[in-house]
């Protein structure tokens, strides 16, 4: 080989080395709820997210998303809706492609028919994915078996130092005791805009509620987990002020399910 070749395919080489090193940047995830009445406004919220909205966010680069309904959760009926951004930067050059995809649009406008609201309020929230977990993790699909059953969780904390103590704890065990036990992860994230904040959440996902319930019947008697949370500064007394969560099963066009 030349020198001049040796010299450029090192470089390239030690180039792909660098890029694979270098870790992935925490993806944010914006969750909208939107909350309806009617049975109509269920229908109508449904096929635009289906029919308008996954299309559009697909041809701006916008995924994974997500489009969920409660089995049980606050304020029903409601649909929830999940979608990640690779990072800030990105949030402002996405938004410019929907704003000029004209079918988008058109959509979007017959959507939002002023004289006929399709829901009663939306809420919106952006999370970033915590530093130890920074992406978004899909569960496998299979067109055999039926849509997992999805819980989002949210832990509201007494104040900054509290809520990243909690982070720091999911980090460095309490998600791989979820791994472990057989619980599905999809996000960790915390709460950059939105309401009750600090606050954090995550989404597990299960085959199914019986399926749900036992999980976490195992992990409160699991033996690592007992011993994490007896360590001083951990126990929710300290560092939880308020935990809710929503059980969700995905729409059927919904990416992840």
């Amino acid at each position: 080989m030349k020198r001049r070749e040796f010299v450029t395919t090192a470089a390239a080489a030690g180039m792909a080395s660098a890029a694979a090193a270098e870790p992935p940047k925490n993806s944010l995830f914006h969750l909208v709820h939107f909350y309806m009445r009617t049975g109509p406004q269920v229908q109508r919220t449904t096929q635009y997210l289906n029919t308008v909205f996954l299309p559009a966010a697909r041809r701006a680069g916008i995924g994974p998303a997500g489009f969920f309904s409660p089995v049980i959760g606050p304020r029903s009926p409601y649909i929830l809706s999940l979608v990640t951004y690779p990072s800030f930067a990105s949030i402002e050059p996405i938004h410019g492609k929907l704003a000029e995809d004209k079918e988008f649009q058109k959509g979007w406008d017959e959507y939002n028919n002023i004289a006929d609201p399709p829901y009663v309020r939306m809420e919106s929230a952006l999370l970033r994915a915590f530093d130890g977990i920074p992406s978004l993790e899909v569960p496998p699909t299979d067109a055999r078996r039926a849509a997992r059953i999805f819980e989002l969780r949210t832990y509201e904390s007494v104040n900054e130092k509290a809520s990243l103590r909690k982070v720091k704890m999911f980090e460095d065990g309490e998600a791989g005791i979820f791994r472990r036990l057989g619980m599905m992860p999809v996000f960790f994230a915390r709460s950059i805009i939105g309401p009750n904040q600090p606050s954090l959440s995550y989404m597990l996902s299960y085959d199914d509620l019986a399926a749900r319930d036992q999980l976490w019947r195992n992990f409160g008697a699991d033996p690592e987990w007992q011993k994490l949370r007896a360590q001083p500064g951990l126990s929710d007394a300290e560092i939880v002020s308020n935990i809710s969560n929503e059980i969700l099963r995905p729409l059927a066009f919904s990416p992840i399910r």
